[in-house]
């Protein structure tokens, strides 16, 4: 694996300090698409983020990111409920967090891990 040289490990520090000083959705977007998962998490843990743009970083191949997209308070009930995995074998740790959330939330489950109004 090739080293990082000095310029990329102060880019790659100011894009973390920009991810968790974002105001606004509009300032997190291009997090979306950064190659740095974990830039990616920061952002979705940004307490600023609305419901709007969690669902987008809920859309994150790793669950590192999706798990903190779940973390975050402002995260909608529509994103919880789209996080959780109906085959029981692919459950994980985003689905076992989306479902923890949505129980605080009020929502009740049935035998099957999915909640009760599930269609």
């Amino acid at each position: 694996m090739v080293k990082k040289t000095t310029e990329q490990k102060d880019a790659e520090e100011r894009r973390y300090i920009a991810a968790s000083a974002a105001a606004s959705a509009v300032e997190l977007e291009p997090f979306l698409a950064d190659p740095n998962q974990s830039i990616r998490a920061v952002a979705a843990m940004n307490p600023n983020a609305d419901a709007t743009i969690l669902d987008r970083f809920a859309d994150d191949k790793f669950w590192g990111v999706r798990v903190q997209v779940v973390s975050n308070a402002n995260v909608s009930h529509a994103t919880l409920r789209r996080l959780l995995e109906p085959v029981t074998r692919k459950r994980g740790v985003v689905h076992h967090a989306a479902r923890a959330k949505l129980e605080e939330r009020g929502a009740e489950f049935g035998i099957d891990g999915m909640p009760e109004d599930a269609v």
